[in-house]
């Protein structure tokens, strides 16, 4: 398949994607399970361990640019791949915890308070924004396009990095609010 045929298949995807996964987790941050007559137990542990997936991408993104750097493509490769995986996995269990249980609302005041929100409102909207960033990148290496990969992932990952690592800070500062 030629590389231009390869960005063409999937950058229907890439819009799908882009705008399917901000809505529907919007959309499903709002529908509680209860609310259609599911019996289901809160999952209130689910919050440390999605935070803590966080952190782990931080680490395989971190460490794919040191791959990638010292000219191990294979490595990056799949560090790459971990990332995304991580990604996933915290969509899901986000999902999850939020069909499941009461949002946790931020009990802290003065500056500390307009310091999480300001981080969170900065997760929240970049988190939307990595969204096509990151399938872009991905495609551009799947098409061997590495000048054009280059170039978006220099975009994409402080971005992915500063999403990642505020998803800890943002759980670490609401964690002594939760029941």
């Amino acid at each position: 398949m030629e590389n231009n045929t390869v960005e063409q298949k999937y950058n229907k995807w890439i819009v799908l994607l882009s705008i399917a996964i901000p809505v529907v987790v919007a959309v499903l941050f709002k529908v509680k399970l209860k609310d259609f007559g599911f019996d289901v137990v809160p999952l209130t542990f689910l919050p440390p361990i999605y935070a803590a997936i966080n952190g782990i991408t931080a680490i395989l993104l971190v460490s794919a640019v040191i791959a990638i750097k010292s000219g191990n493509r294979k490595r990056h490769e799949l560090l790459m791949k971990m990332a995304i995986g991580c990604s996933v996995a915290f969509l899901a269990m986000y999902v999850a915890y939020h069909m499941t249980a009461e949002s946790v609302k931020y009990g802290g005041d003065g500056i500390l308070k307009y310091v999480y929100f300001f981080i969170l409102i900065t997760h929240i909207f970049l988190s939307v924004v990595i969204i096509p960033l990151v399938l872009i990148t991905y495609v551009r290496a799947l098409a061997h396009k590495f000048d054009k990969h280059k170039k978006i992932a220099k975009i994409t990952f402080p971005i992915w990095l500063y999403v990642a690592v505020t998803g800890v800070i943002v759980y670490l500062m609401i964690s002594p609010y939760y029941v």
